[in-house]
């Protein structure tokens, strides 16, 4: 019996260690960038009219947030097979890099989770059609082609253009086409907003990494612009939502946006003096809990 009772006890300590394992591999501290764009869009489409189709709109934040956890999973491998997060690394720590995994299996959890994301895709298409098709096939390539194949999106300059694009205009615009079956102009200028606060994450994030990127021959848009230019962009980005939520939602978006505004404003002045180095973890993390506050915020406003 205490052999068994101990047996026991051991397997269910290596469960959970292996869930601790891949839920540090995903990075949840940022999930929420995949999902609130996600209930930001169903929510604009119920203030134009719409009613809310619970089921789906439960699937396509599922979707969201595999097709993300997938895209990091793809990372971690990808970065740690170029040398990129070395024993110098600023950041978290990565499980394939650190040995906790090794690369197949990282590998293998990066597939099972798009492939689970596409099971989900097909019931989306069923329920809006072709358009969410094209947005679900293109996100998943996209997820690839982020840190996959011969020249990786992450290791351009153009990975904030991608996070502002996929994590903001085409999440909030598909999630809103799924509720109402059209496409409006004020679901492509929410998806801006909240994408802008998406790519300032991963703006943070190169910030950090700016020297290490170099020296691995990195060309990420930290490091073509340098270290002041990229600061002052973060700061654009922190704050460019408010006057476009001013413009396309009215007095609605004004008046939800403004209260995350201290906030962001806030995060803008702190990095501008922020020194490079691993203290930038947290800030990084808050500024998704910015962007989590203002599409919650706004959400909240159009239901309302």
């Amino acid at each position: 019996m205490n052999l068994r009772s101990g047996t026991g006890m051991a397997d269910t300590g290596r469960r959970g260690l292996k869930f601790g394992l891949w839920w540090m591999a995903i990075r949840p501290r940022t999930l929420s960038l995949s999902a609130i764009p996600v209930v930001a869009g169903s929510a604009l489409a119920w203030h134009e009219g719409a009613g809310i189709a619970w089921l789906p709109l439960i699937v396509a934040l599922l979707c969201a947030l595999l097709i993300q956890a997938g895209t990091n999973l793809f990372n971690d491998v990808g970065d740690a097979l170029r040398g990129n997060d070395g024993p110098t690394r600023l950041g978290p720590a990565r499980v394939t890099a650190s040995g906790l995994a090794t690369p197949g299996q990282v590998r293998r959890a990066a597939l099972a989770t798009f492939l689970a994301a596409l099971l989900g895709g097909i019931y989306l298409v069923v329920v809006g059609g072709w358009p969410i098709l094209a947005i679900g096939l293109a996100s998943l390539a996209a997820g690839w082609a982020y840190s996959g194949g011969p020249r990786p999106l992450s290791y351009t300059a153009w990975g904030e253009v991608f996070v502002m694009l996929f994590f903001g205009l085409v999440a909030v615009a598909g999630s809103h086409y799924l509720q109402s079956g059209g496409f409006t102009a004020s679901a492509l200028w929410l998806g801006l907003a909240l994408g802008c606060h998406a790519a300032a994450v991963l703006l943070v994030n190169n910030v950090r990494d700016l020297e290490a990127d170099r020296r691995a021959g990195r060309r990420t848009l930290a490091s073509v612009l340098g270290t002041g230019p990229a600061r002052s962009l973060y700061a654009i980005l922190m704050l460019a939502p408010f006057p476009l939520l001013a413009q396309q939602l009215g007095m609605i978006g004004v008046g939800a946006a403004w209260l995350a505004l201290p906030v962001c404003l806030w995060l803008a002045l702190r990095f501008r003096h922020q020194p490079p180095g691993a203290q930038m973890n947290h800030h990084l993390a808050r500024t998704a809990q910015a962007q989590l506050l203002l599409g919650a915020l706004l959400s909240i406003a159009l239901l309302w």
